[in-house]
């Protein structure tokens, strides 16, 4: 579950119905606070000890706080929304963000908000590895493909028996199917361009 919050905040002042700042607010539920550092290595180093982020920002300064945190490192985002931060109410957020905080929440409030914040964020990390993933076998399935019609054409030989060839050279030179699929379609490239360059000349 989330422990450790790194505070951002570019607006001060404002304060839940209690009275309570959002960083008191926290710590007052047993939770770790950082305030953000404003030097990138420092910040680096708070992140790596961070379970989520806390941006009090307003709602123009999200995005470029979002990628600047992200970039670092790939953890849970969430919003303080007020009249401070959020001032009209038809601003939309079309960011992807875990959760809003706001100044009325109580802690049971917050609390919740926290656990479905964190759920949604497994959901979509989960999602993300799972398309990143895909997208990777896609790529692999396209460099072994083009490797099957070159030892198709070049050998005179079905795709079939193309794919078995790879595999077996693949075993043979202990490596993934696909790095050996791509260096076939490389010096293949390589050489129908050399083949173009000597005809031109």
């Amino acid at each position: 579950m989330l422990q450790t919050f790194l505070l951002v905040e570019e607006v001060a002042g404002f304060r839940s119905e209690d009275g309570k700042v959002p960083e008191n607010k926290l710590r007052d539920m047993g939770l770790r606070v950082l305030r953000a550092a404003s030097d990138s290595r420092e910040l680096k180093r708070q992140l790596d000890g961070a379970d989520a982020a806390l941006l009090c920002v307003p709602v123009d300064a999200l995005s470029s706080w979002r990628k600047k945190l992200l970039a670092q490192r790939y953890l849970p985002i969430f919003f303080w929304c007020d009249s401070a931060t959020f001032p009209s109410h038809e601003c939309k957020l079309d960011l992807e963000l875990d959760g809003l905080l706001s100044a009325g929440m109580s802690e049971m409030d917050v609390h919740a908000a926290l656990l479905l914040g964190f759920q949604h964020f497994i959901q979509r990390r989960d999602w993300v590895q799972e398309r990143e993933q895909l997208l990777s076998r896609l790529e692999e399935r396209k460099w072994i493909d083009q490797a099957k019609g070159i030892l198709s054409e070049i050998k005179g030989i079905s795709e079939a028996e193309a794919y078995d060839f790879l595999r077996k050279q693949a075993m043979n030179e202990r490596k993934r199917m696909v790095d050996v699929a791509t260096s076939i379609v490389k010096v293949y490239q390589l050489l129908q361009d050399q083949n173009k360059g000597g005809r031109r000349t």
